[in-house]
């Protein structure tokens, strides 16, 4: 690939140092996967200029109107301290008629917002599991189709957050008290769903129109007690400590039936077209022992840390971590925004 100047968006809390020496593993992890991206693009030829942003848009403008990037490579997961607010940073680039990577806003809206995720795979007839919202300030009404347990989370929450052990509730008063937690401490409407038993699975897929999935990926319990919901909590993603202690792992699936991976990957990219994704994504599935594949939820940007699942996949499919990043930046300067289309008019 040509060497391009490339405009690396993240949180200004998260600009990387130049070398990991002298720093914890505790303080690394809050800026890997910065680091990460930012010196191997830079090892493989690139000119990189990393761009710290927490409020002000004019941060990003003057960015671009100064560096003059090929394209930015976004790494942010908020704006305002407010998550879904990515989609319209991406938005303002696309009205800058800037080249990005990763999601557009459009794919970035609907997959942030499960609720209407979920509608739209079931019209679809995507299997997912049963849901209701309930909003802030408002009783729960559990109508008959909705049988415990349930799992109760954020309606826009990512990367679990305020997911425990006890967000999944056996009855109707576990199932009040879970919700008024959603509704007081993470202050956003709370979705109930089935729980659904099974496996957890997850599947990498990168593209724009064409679509490229990643060998199916499994979370592991290696060490867990009996009893103890296998389950992707915050504790379970990002507390060391406690995956050395429950032996949690992630790697290839195995022993999956042909026709039962066949199902997977063919749904997997029915969701990346269903929600209009586009650059790259992770989708987040459970596979129960009737081989039933339930899609939990689309993840559009998902961790690009080397080492990390999405890195993992690729890797197991032949992609090495700087190949995939040079995908990532083709697939980016190939999508083809309205500005560019209405250009090509």
């Amino acid at each position: 690939m040509k060497k391009k100047r490339i405009l690396v968006l993240m949180h200004a809390s998260l600009v990387p140092p130049e070398t990991m020496d002298g720093y914890t593993e505790e303080e690394i992890n809050e800026w890997k996967t910065e680091f990460d991206v930012v010196t191997t693009l830079r090892n493989i030829g690139h000119e990189v200029q990393p761009l710290g942003i927490s409020d002000n848009l004019g941060v990003l403008r003057d960015g671009i109107l100064e560096f003059k990037p090929h394209i930015a490579f976004n790494l942010l997961e908020e704006f305002h301290g407010v998550g879904v607010y990515d989609q319209h940073v991406v938005s303002y680039l696309e009205l800058m008629k800037q080249h990005y990577t990763g999601c557009n806003p459009r794919g970035m809206l609907l997959s942030h917002d499960k609720a209407l995720a979920k509608k739209i795979l079931a019209f679809h007839r995507i299997r997912t599991p049963r849901f209701i919202v309930v909003s802030k300030g408002k009783k729960v009404r559990r109508g008959r189709d909705l049988q415990f347990p349930l799992l109760v989370k954020s309606v826009i929450e990512e990367a679990s957050l305020g997911i425990t052990e006890e967000s999944i509730v056996y009855d109707d008063q576990q199932l009040k008290d879970r919700v008024a937690y959603v509704h007081g401490e993470l202050e956003t409407d709370a979705m109930v769903e089935s729980y659904i038993e099974g496996r957890e699975l997850y599947v990498g897929v990168l593209g724009n129109r064409r679509l490229t999935t990643f060998p199916v990926w499994e979370l592991h319990f290696r060490k867990a007690p009996k009893g103890l919901p296998q389950i992707a909590t915050a504790r379970v993603k990002w507390d060391e400590a406690y995956q050395k202690k429950l032996g949690i792992e992630t790697n290839a699936a195995t022993d999956l039936e042909p026709d039962i991976e066949r199902s997977i990957i063919n749904t997997v990219k029915r969701v990346y077209r269903a929600l209009n994704l586009s650059g790259y994504a992770r989708m987040d599935l459970r596979l129960n022992d009737q081989g039933q594949v339930y899609v939990l939820e689309a993840n559009p940007n998902p961790n690009l840390s080397y080492g990390e699942d999405f890195a993992e996949s690729a890797e197991a499919a032949g992609i090495s971590y700087e190949e995939l990043l040079e995908r990532i930046i083709s697939l980016g300067m190939n999508y083809q925004a309205e500005w560019r289309l209405m250009e090509i008019r």
